[in-house]
């Protein structure tokens, strides 16, 4: 038997206690001092101002903040001190954090506190963290599918185990060495990833190098290039129930779409003069923030219209799509570089210095040697469903899995949870009766 399995079968052989998680913390909302720009100070008697933007998604410690606020704003927020948990509690919510540092929160955020006699700080977060949880407050935060607040009161009635400190303790050692397996698991695929990455971009410029048997092109020549517009948001009718796939900047995460965040009606096509542009065409952003980074482009399979800030490419018939992509993708850093304007609010090309940029247009069945070479490359080094980024996709699933695992306890027969249980058990009963009648 396992050390978890012998302490189980000491401290808690009959279950393990269920009990509102309101009875176990103290669960409060923050408070904002209003309006807040009165309040925040860099003098060096300020107090911490937690915000959303001093933690990342998979941060477990709040270790500083990036603005301070006056003692005076203090007194009308809410103080939570080091050690306490702060939960996000509207957009993406119901992440847990432990604070390292006191200071103060505003009404975006929950805290809670006084758990000490309960839980384990690590325990905690673990079981806040796991799927059944993170699946109940959204599930207590939504009406009518539509996402709301998670409010105190949906955290107060959380129903979970409370297992003795011991039992606790151990379980915090397991999940943390699975954890750090994991970490260093990523870290060496994603390090991998990366190697292949640059593999690839080596291969693929030593491949789309100039030869000087075939000729230099502008881009201007390769085909087709077109802008789009955005219809009236105003206009319901172009918007509401559309299947026809609109590109904007925020669609040019992938280098081969699957599909558009946004979409418009046929009216918006007739009445707002949208241009449908054909199946594999090839698309580029010319005005974003993201070319501050880097130069997105992206092969569209599907017919498509667009925004102002995206040119489409449809190429002529001596040329492949997928070798056009490969080639204005592969000297996407260098027409950055040499076609960004310079000065302005948001960052944007100069269209016809794109335009005039010259690259290598070998004869077509050279281009699809080349196409076969750079899409197998590609795949394996981007494809979620094969290679590394599959395998990191799944060390995550798996070790949400045993910590899911876990995390899951027999409840106690005492009269008190009983009740509860019950409680609960008339609930599913009810949602499968209604599921039944739907």
């Amino acid at each position: 038997m396992s050390r978890l399995g012998e302490l189980i079968a000491e401290l808690c052989p009959n279950g393990v206690e269920y009990r509102a998680f309101g009875e176990s913390a103290t669960i409060v909302r923050g408070a904002s001092p209003r309006p807040i720009k009165n309040f925040i100070t860099t003098e060096s008697t300020g107090v911490n101002w937690i915000k959303i933007g001093d933690v990342k998604p998979g941060d477990k410690y709040i270790t500083s903040s990036a603005e301070k606020i006056t003692p005076e704003g203090a007194k009308k927020s809410r103080a939570v001190k080091k050690g306490d948990f702060i939960l996000s509690n509207s957009m993406s919510f119901g992440r847990p954090y432990i604070l390292q540092i006191d200071g103060c929160i505003h009404d975006g955020w929950l805290a809670i506190s006084d758990f000490s006699d309960n839980y384990l700080s690590d325990f905690l977060f673990h079981l806040l963290n796991s799927n059944s949880c993170q699946s109940e407050m959204r599930k207590k935060a939504s009406f009518g599918g539509a996402v709301q607040n998670l409010n105190a009161d949906i955290v107060r009635a959380l129903v979970l185990p409370v297992p003795p400190l011991e039992v606790q303790r151990e379980i915090v050692r397991m999940l943390d060495s699975f954890t750090l397996l994991t970490a260093e698991l990523t870290a060496e695929l994603t390090a991998e990833l990366t190697a292949r990455k640059k593999q690839y971009d080596f291969y693929r410029n030593k491949l789309l190098t100039h030869n000087k048997e075939y000729p230099m092109k502008p881009l201007a020549d390769l085909g087709k290039w077109a802008g789009g517009k955005t219809p009236a948001m105003a206009e319901k009718s172009f918007w509401e129930g559309g299947t026809i796939p609109w590109i904007s900047s925020k669609d040019m995460k992938v280098s081969i779409l699957a599909d558009t965040q946004d979409h418009i009606t046929e009216k918006a096509i007739n009445e707002a003069s949208m241009t449908l542009f054909p199946e594999n065409s090839i698309a580029i952003v010319t005005r974003s923030g993201i070319l501050k980074h880097t130069f997105p482009v992206a092969y569209v399979p599907f017919k498509t219209t667009i925004n102002q800030d995206i040119k489409i490419l449809v190429v002529n018939k001596d040329v492949l799509p997928r070798y056009a992509f490969h080639v204005i993708q592969g000297k996407g850093q260098d027409i950055l570089t040499k076609t960004k304007k310079q000065g302005g609010t948001v960052d944007s090309l100069d269209f016809q210095k794109v335009l005039a940029y010259k690259v290598p247009v070998p004869p077509l069945d050279v281009q699809e040697r080349l196409v076969q070479v750079l899409d197998n490359f590609e795949s394996i080094c981007t494809d979620l469903n094969i290679g590394l980024p599959a395998e990191i996709e799944a060390r995550q699933k798996q070790y949400e899995y045993y910590r899911d695992l876990l995390l899951t306890f027999a409840e106690t027969g005492s009269m008190l949870v009983t009740d509860r249980q019950t409680d609960r058990q008339t609930d599913r009963q009810t949602d499968r009766q209604t599921d039944r009648q739907n």
